[in-house]
């Protein structure tokens, strides 16, 4: 099973629609013409250690997707803020990480609108 992380803190998975997964080292190129037709992409995360999800996020919602867009995996509650900075609505991560990150730890980083040097350096 898994967990769905949003800015509220955890839910089940509630995705009944189409889906594209996408691995961390996707050419956006290739999937280019398709993406209007989806409703939800899906970037998996290999290892916390492994931003290029990061990117192809950034570069989805350049191409102009509107859609749900989820990471998957590997992704730690100190990672949130940039996952949601980056275009990610949602994190899926396993019930195990569940249990060691509660939900209380994501929703710290919900604010993560607030809280970046942007916001600081404008201020």
């Amino acid at each position: 099973m898994s967990v769905i992380v949003r800015d509220d803190g955890f839910h089940p998975d509630d995705w009944h629609g189409v889906s594209l997964d996408l691995a961390p080292d996707t050419c956006l190129s290739t999937i280019e013409d398709r993406l209007a037709g989806i409703g939800m992409v899906i970037v998996e995360f290999p290892a916390f250690s492994d931003g290029r999800g990061f990117t192809i996020a950034r570069r989805l919602r350049a191409l102009g997707y509107v859609g749900r867009l989820r990471a998957r995996g590997h992704v730690l509650a100190d990672q949130y803020a940039m996952a949601r900075r980056s275009g990610f609505d949602e994190v899926e991560i396993s019930d195990d990480l569940a249990a060691r990150q509660d939900a209380a730890q994501w929703r710290f980083r919900a604010d993560w609108q607030a809280h970046d040097y942007q916001s600081r350096l404008r201020a």
